[in-house]
């Protein structure tokens, strides 16, 4: 039998859509009581309820529940075919008993129905402290994540957010769904059902996500998020689909009541009049409530008595917190009540002080946000005290306008209040602490940590150079920080850099003088014309900045002190200055040697090099030599080749003389101790 070439084309199309027709997947779990104990495989704390309930996790605490459908799914196909598509529609319910639970649950795409490593609290079961982040997972999740947890860099403690591979959501948002184009908060740990869906197409790489309560019967038309992934190399060939959840000291119950899930086309509708019921916490009084209640009763007035005295000190300490505004501070937005930052810090107790300074303490808060669900958020607060002799008006003003700055390398300025003669400023919280502690540990040095790899440090140096850049010269104003220092330099869950902390801060327009200020900033950082001048401008940041570089290349603070031996006679030591020594290392014709001796040789000379020259540049006597914020970023992106002038850099008298004379009359030889009290100003 002869075939035409045309006949062999048809069957091949048809064979190839037959096999991918095989290859689709389409199921509807109206409840999971008819369900044959072969389509779920069910792990750790999962069962399925007598009411047809699919139950993740009880109340216990550290528990973790996976149900998995048995059998896998093609997801990846050969040949150069595209990733398939899925959609997938369930309904979930968590339900709480006291004020709070956790940790969430999570829809899983994984290569096998166990997940090795799993871990229960804050990891949802999905992967674990030995696991999370490596590319061989092959985990696509979609998490509904009930507690803030900061490790995990989450955004509240009631969001949705998407994974892979790691725990660290690529993007995430406060649940919530679209009606219209206002976004309408969604609790999930509302004791409630709770519909969500999620959508990927495989060609286009776009994953959606949206959840909305049952009430609201049809599905918003915008989704919730909306995200391009490459997951060609997460995906195998063949998948398996299902839930994970866990909990920690902190229990819920989770439940997945239907669940429709379907390849290359939209999942089933799910009949929300035929949801199973769950458990609900009782709340019907026990027989033994019922016989307390006569003892109860009995001691009711002295218990009047006793409200009637707590109220009247309730009402002394409330009225202690009262905000007493005066009209210019209704002008200025950002203002928050200083009652929330009160309660937010524990009454500024000492246990959540992070740190203290010459310009105030800094205390770790929780903000309730109790009238939405976008749950509560972890901030820092700086508490200023009495003693500024600029007029508060001026400062709130400026401080005000400070918080309408957004750029990924600026700690963003959440907020301000004014109470008495305090002014606090609250800022996000960055959970990795300052680039100070990474590189001299809290000890000063006594007990550092684990060294920053020479990549971090030329990122975070690349980082504060864009931040300045932003404040110098791309905002609506211009901003001279005035504390550019390693302790301002703060990291992010990714060890990205953001620079922080503008209680210094000064603001001026483009074009116009900076005006005289009372000097301020911290020895070894501050430019030397400063004194002369009083006035703060951009150049003296760029020194600020060049103290910066050598000190995250060299690993040594700017100013050290000496050896105890020259510190009790009364002398400074030559290598008291690091901008000294390093300059006298390249006058050696050695300029490597200033590198941190912890990195043990293992960095980029290029960019060390670089990296130090700049400091010698930046940290130049008089302003005009230094370059611009803008040359700095272009040297250190490489898209301009630094000029190695030894004559310019290493000749003359220059700030390093400056510094090391005032270093020489602030030791100690007493206690060994510096004092800067002298350059040191508050506001």
């Amino acid at each position: 039998m002869m075939w035409t070439s045309s006949t062999v084309m048809f069957l091949l199309v048809l064979y190839c859509c037959s096999a991918a027709d095989a290859d689709d997947v389409d199921f509807l779990y109206q409840g999971f009581q008819h369900a044959p104990g072969s389509d779920l495989a069910l792990d750790g704390s999962a069962s399925v309820l007598h009411g047809g309930a699919l139950r993740l996790t009880n109340h216990s605490n550290r528990l973790v529940g996976h149900a998995f459908r048995s059998s896998s799914v093609r997801l990846l196909g050969g040949g150069g075919r595209p990733l398939a598509s899925f959609s997938t529609a369930f309904v979930l319910d968590i339900v709480t008993v006291g004020s709070g639970g956790g940790h969430g649950l999570a829809f899983v795409v994984a290569p096998s129905t166990s997940l090795p490593g799993a871990s229960p609290e804050i990891y949802l079961g999905v992967l674990g402290p030995s696991t999370n982040g490596k590319v061989s997972n092959h985990v696509l999740a979609v998490e509904f994540d009930t507690v803030l947890d900061l490790e995990m860099n989450d955004i509240n403690g009631n969001h949705v957010g998407v994974d892979v591979n790691s725990l660290f959501s690529k993007v995430s948002e406060p649940a919530a769904y679209y009606s219209g184009e206002k976004a309408v908060p969604v609790t999930l740990e509302s004791a409630q059902p709770i519909q969500a869906w999620i959508d990927f197409d495989g060609g286009s790489g776009v994953l959606n996500v949206t959840v909305a309560p049952v009430s609201v019967r049809d599905r918003p038309r915008r989704p919730l998020i909306s995200t391009r992934l490459d997951l060609r190399q997460v995906f195998k060939e063949d998948m398996y689909v299902g839930f994970s959840s866990s909990t920690g000291k902190l229990a819920s119950a989770h439940y997945i009541l239907a669940w429709s899930f379907r390849t290359n086309g939209p999942a089933r509708s799910i009949n929300l009049r035929r949801l199973p019921k769950v458990p609900r916490p009782s709340t019907a009084p026990s027989r033994l409530v019922i016989v307390k209640f006569a003892a109860v009763a009995c001691a009711g007035t002295l218990a009047l008595i006793a409200a009637g005295m707590a109220f009247v000190r309730w009402a002394s300490k409330r009225a202690a917190l009262a905000d007493k505004l005066e009209d210019w501070e209704l002008e200025h937005p950002h203002r928050l009540p200083y009652r929330e930052l009160y309660r937010a810090t524990k009454g500024f107790k000492q246990s959540e002080l992070l740190g203290a300074g010459g310009f105030g303490q800094v205390y770790k808060g929780v903000l309730r946000r109790r009238r939405c669900s976008t749950g509560d958020e972890l901030v820092a607060i700086k508490r200023i005290s009495a003693g500024t002799k600029q007029g508060m008006k001026e400062f709130v003003a400026e401080v005000a306008s400070l918080g309408r700055m957004r750029h990924r390398n600026l700690v963003e300025l959440r907020g301000w209040c004014k109470h008495g003669q305090d002014l606090l400023l609250v800022y996000e919280f960055m959970p990795n602490g300052s680039l100070d502690a990474h590189l001299f540990g809290t000890a000063g040095g006594a007990d550092r940590k684990e060294a920053l790899a020479w990549a971090q440090r030329f990122a975070v140096l690349g980082g504060v150079a864009s931040g300045l850049l932003y404040l110098h010269e791309e905002w609506e104003h211009v901003v001279v920080h005035r504390d550019v220092k390693a302790n301002n330099v703060l990291l992010g869950a990714d060890m990205g850099a953001r620079l922080g902390d503008f209680g210094l801060a000064r603001l001026h327009g483009h074009g116009a003088k900076p005006a005289t200020t009372r000097v301020a900033g911290t020895l070894g950082y501050m430019a030397p014309e400063l004194t002369v001048t009083s006035r703060a401008t951009t150049a003296t940041d760029v020194f600020s900045f060049g103290a910066l570089l050598l000190e995250v290349a060299c690993g040594r603070r700017p100013v050290e002190p000496p050896p105890p031996s020259e510190a009790g006679s009364g002398g400074a030591a030559e290598d008291v200055v690091l901008v000294r020594w390093v300059r006298g290392c390249g006058l050696d014709g050695d300029l490597l040697r200033a590198v941190d001796p912890r990195l043990e040789g293992c960095y980029d000379e290029a960019e060390a090099k670089l990296v130090l020259w700049l400091g010698l540049m930046c940290s130049q006597a008089r302003p005009e030599a230094r370059p611009s914020m803008r040359q700095v970023c272009r040297y250190l992106s490489g898209e301009e080749a630094i000029r190695e002038d030894a004559e310019l850099v290493f000749s003359g008298a220059d700030s390093a003389e400056f510094i090391g004379s005032s270093a020489s009359m602030t030791w100690s030889s007493s206690g060994g101790t510096m004092s800067a009290s002298s350059l040191h100003g508050g506001r």
